[in-house]
């Protein structure tokens, strides 16, 4: 498989390792100014580069007929607008707010507990995440799905970094050096609390997964999730 890496930093350079060690080629390798010279020869392209370039990104795989992988966050305002040109060009197209495999797992046990804590209103919930110091949008985006997905199955109806409203979820969103990714959250009453956690050691499992979601990919049409990829 020929891959285009759009974002040449500390992920694209771990996706190119993976991808290589899987067997497959790189025929390209996009920084912030580079064109995208070389992408018409891509079975396949994966974007993890910055909120302000990944529109682009996706926009130039979807009228070249290259699938993309997008891993990139911060830029969902315009998401309907790449899932409508995705459609309109028969494209291929997966988003993902991470790839890592164990949070695809964390989102499902999220809904989950969700759903078993709804009736139970003595338990208010909050969530935090924690992420090196580089990364560029608060909350991240995955602390995003985390929180949508409790909307989806409880009363709440927004989520916020300031004080919540009743029906807010407080999402307290810290930045250390060094940190690839911790997101936890938190079911409390005035007696216990129930909390679920997920810990990236690395970033390996987020370019593992997008180089799955890459293979996975190839040859479907259509604008896909995690949750198709993994079957779950």
């Amino acid at each position: 498989m020929k891959i285009a890496l759009l974002g040449y930093g500390k992920m694209g350079k771990v996706i190119e390792r993976i991808a290589l060690e899987r067997g497959h080629t790189i025929v390209l390798k996009k920084s912030s100014n580079d064109s995208f010279e070389g992408i018409q020869n891509a079975d396949v392209a994966i974007d993890f580069s910055v909120p302000d370039s990944a529109v682009a990104h996706i926009s130039e795989c979807l009228n070249n007929n290259i699938p993309i992988v997008c891993g990139t966050t911060g830029w969902l305002n315009d998401y309907d607008k790449m899932v409508e040109l995705c459609n309109s060009k028969n494209g291929s197209f997966i988003y993902g707010s991470n790839f890592s495999l164990g949070v695809n797992i964390f989102f499902e046990l999220n809904e989950y507990l969700a759903k078993m804590m709804n009736n139970l209103k003595q338990y208010n919930v909050s969530m935090e995440e924690i992420h090196h110091t580089q990364k560029l949008d608060a909350p991240s985006g995955t602390a995003i799905s985390l929180a949508n997905g409790i909307i989806k199955n409880s009363a709440f109806t927004n989520w916020t970094l300031e004080n919540p409203t009743e029906n807010e979820i407080h999402i307290e969103a810290k930045r250390i050096e060094n940190v690839p990714g911790t997101h936890s959250v938190f079911y409390d009453s005035e007696v216990d609390q129930i909390e679920i956690k997920h810990t990236a050691h690395s970033r390996e499992g987020f370019a593992l997964g997008s180089v799955i979601a890459a293979e996975w990919l190839v040859g479907k049409k259509g604008v896909f999730t995690m949750k198709d990829v993994l079957g779950i």
